[in-house]
């Protein structure tokens, strides 16, 4: 499976989780809803049962208002609450549709309200007029006043009001039952909302710390598998039989080692051959220039006095080339070796490495070298640091026009480099030969007039280049010369800040 497919198929999971939550949720608020609905329609059949029962009650209070004294502005309620009474018990018959034990207590209420007002109400209201002689006398002197002494009217309405209780507690019930289901539903949407919230917490971080781990390891062997390559073991290869995303770049990173391996093992073959081509041709070239220098000798040597002062001369001359020719095919060779070996590296005392060397060049008597203070100890490799303050110190004494000469040894340590500056009182070097200087062959003076080769600043510049430090040279002409040189700052101390003369 591709590892897109798999974080896709972790986020599908979890989305999944999160929507069966939010779909919980929302039944509950369709629930909630359905119970404030409800609510509100329960509030509406209480209010109107009381309205209906407060009618009925209008009713029979102006009934007996008005039998009791003849006063018809009492039967002003009771019209009213006649009117209104057909509506109310409409509403509410609309209103408890889906109640039967409801229903069938407001056709109870309907009917005896209904027998109370023509059988009992209207009677004795219509006696009551009927009697104009004597409008305020009692109930006493009415036809049907047995029925209200016996106490019929009275058991009606009592009848009426034990029904309405009834609806009411009808009603108030399956208020309270509504209640206690929203309630359970509410408490199992909070568990299950709760559990499905824990359970995708868990289900993502546990995936989320899967796929971590599982990228991670599998990035980090490649980030190995780089460091062994940049260590020069390029036989190592990544097992990956996963094959997803990460399995191509594992694919890659095996065809460049194992690429690389083949480019290395070419080009030390070609540097082999390259090796044993240059001592090949060394050996060759110097054969046949040790025997020009001996025919020359052997002149000499065979005419003796006889041999004209011109071709003793040109025989020198002859010797000097031969000199020269050996000293550049030495040269070469010292340059093309340049990082081929395997370089040690140990603790070494610039200063006394600085001393060994200026003993080493052998500066004539009146060549003042000093060397500056703060001279550092590294860890580093020794010989490469050697030549290159050996070619400095070579050419700045070679060049040097005055026969008491000054030259400077001078450091300054930076945040990553030491820089090294050899600095003479010489002729000085004319700015637009300062990149020249560094080409190899390339001298700024005659051969004949100083014996060069021309490959000495060559090499310093390849030395520090390879170890990662730059070179450049400051100087006018008649004004002496600076050589400054950076060196990988990787000090174990600094050497005695004493200043010494050679």
């Amino acid at each position: 499976m591709k590892l897109s497919t798999k974080i896709f198929a972790g986020y599908v999971v979890i989305s999944v989780i999160f929507s069966a939550g939010i779909y919980n949720n929302f039944r509950l608020s369709d629930d909630v809803l359905a119970n404030s609905r409800y609510v509100a329609q329960s509030q509406l059949v209480i209010r109107t049962s009381s309205a209906l029962h407060r009618n009925i009650i209008d009713m029979e209070s102006g009934m007996r208002g008005y039998l009791l004294t003849g006063n018809e502005v009492f039967l002003e309620p009771y019209h009213q609450a006649q009117h209104n009474i057909p509506a109310l018990f409409e509403d509410l018959a609309r209103m408890t549709k889906d109640s039967p034990v409801q229903r069938e207590s407001l056709k109870q209420v309907q009917v005896i309200q209904d027998r109370w007002h023509r059988t009992f109400a209207e009677k004795l209201i219509a006696e009551k007029k009927a009697n104009t002689s004597n409008p305020m006398a009692g109930l006493q002197h009415l036809p049907s006043a047995s029925e209200v002494m016996n106490l019929k009217g009275k058991q009606m309405m009592d009848d009426i009001r034990q029904l309405f209780r009834s609806f009411n507690a009808i009603e108030y019930k399956i208020r309270d039952a509504r209640r206690t289901i929203l309630d359970n539903s509410i408490n199992r949407a909070r568990i299950i909302s709760t559990t499905l919230t824990v359970i995708s917490i868990l289900l993502g971080l546990s995936w989320a710390y899967y796929i971590s781990r599982f990228i991670s390891r599998r990035i980090m062997t490649m980030v190995n598998l780089a460091n062994r390559i940049a260590r020069g073991n390029y036989r190592n290869q990544i097992e990956d039989k996963t094959h997803d995303e990460l399995s191509y770049l594992a694919l890659s990173l095996n065809k460049m080692a194992a690429t690389i391996h083949r480019t290395i093992s070419e080009l030390e073959g070609k540097n082999k051959e390259l090796d044993q081509f240059a001592y090949v041709v060394s050996h060759d070239l110097k054969a046949p220039l040790r025997g020009i220098e001996n025919a020359s000798r052997w002149i000499e040597e065979d005419m003796g006095k006889d041999l004209p002062d011109n071709i003793q001369e040109y025989l020198m001359m002859m010797r000097l080339r031969v000199h020269r020719m050996e000293n550049l095919i030495n040269g070469i060779l010292a340059l093309s070796k340049i990082g081929r070996g395997k370089e040690t590296q140990e603790v070494v005392d610039v200063q006394q490495l600085l001393v060994e060397t200026i003993d080493m060049v052998a500066p004539p008597p009146e060549m003042k070298i000093d060397i500056g203070p703060g001279m550092p100890v590294l860890f580093t490799a020794r010989v490469p640091l050697q030549q290159v303050f050996s070619n400095l110190l070579s050419n700045a004494i070679k060049y040097h026009d005055k026969t008491n000469g000054h030259i400077w040894v001078s450091c300054l340590e930076e945040e990553q480099y030491y820089r090294f500056s050899v600095t003479d009182d010489g002729p000085g070097i004319d700015p637009q030969y300062h990149d020249r200087i560094f080409v190899i062959f390339q001298t700024l003076q005659e051969r004949d007039a100083i014996e060069s080769t021309g490959v000495g600043l060559a090499i310093v510049k390849k030395i520090v280049q390879r170890h990662g430090g730059t070179i450049a040279v400051k100087s006018a002409e008649g004004a002496g010369a600076t050589f400054t040189f950076t060196w990988p700052n990787t000090n174990t101390g600094k050497s005695e800040n004493n200043t010494i003369t050679a």
